[in-house]
């Protein structure tokens, strides 16, 4: 995995060591991380995001707590073998229900037709592939 493939917003209201930690559990739910797969270094995802190397390494070690990551002597940290329980589209579409609902209410609140948001989501995902 690249540093890359995370996305930090600095000016987000969540702090970027969950932003990291929220995006790696995502990735590894999905498959798109699978067990074993190398993890970029605290450094090279401070460097590469300009962000302080304790955050990242804070995400980190939240990710090993739950037994998502695994450090490896030499190698850094890695997807841990148990970490794999890929979960179903359903299951993974109800980790965004929080967010789809949010989204709704303050589509509603700026009265934008259903459609047109409907329209822009889809636009969104197309371009991210």
């Amino acid at each position: 995995m690249n540093a890359d493939r995370l996305t930090i917003l600095p000016g987000a209201t969540e702090p970027i060591y969950r932003q990291i930690g929220s995006q790696l559990r995502r990735l590894i739910a999905s498959g798109q991380l699978p067990a074993g797969e190398e993890l970029p270094s605290v450094r090279d995802v401070a460097v590469h995001h300009a962000v302080n190397p304790m955050t990242v390494s804070r995400a980190y070690c939240q990710l090993e707590a739950e037994g998502l990551l695994t450090r490896l002597r030499g190698k850094g940290m890695v997807v841990a073998a148990g970490a794999h329980a890929i979960l179903s589209p359903e299951q993974r579409l109800s980790r965004l229900q929080p967010q789809l609902a949010e989204i709704a209410r303050q589509a509603r609140e700026l009265d934008i037709p259903a459609r047109l948001l409907v329209q822009r989501l889809k636009s969104l995902l197309e371009d991210s592939e």
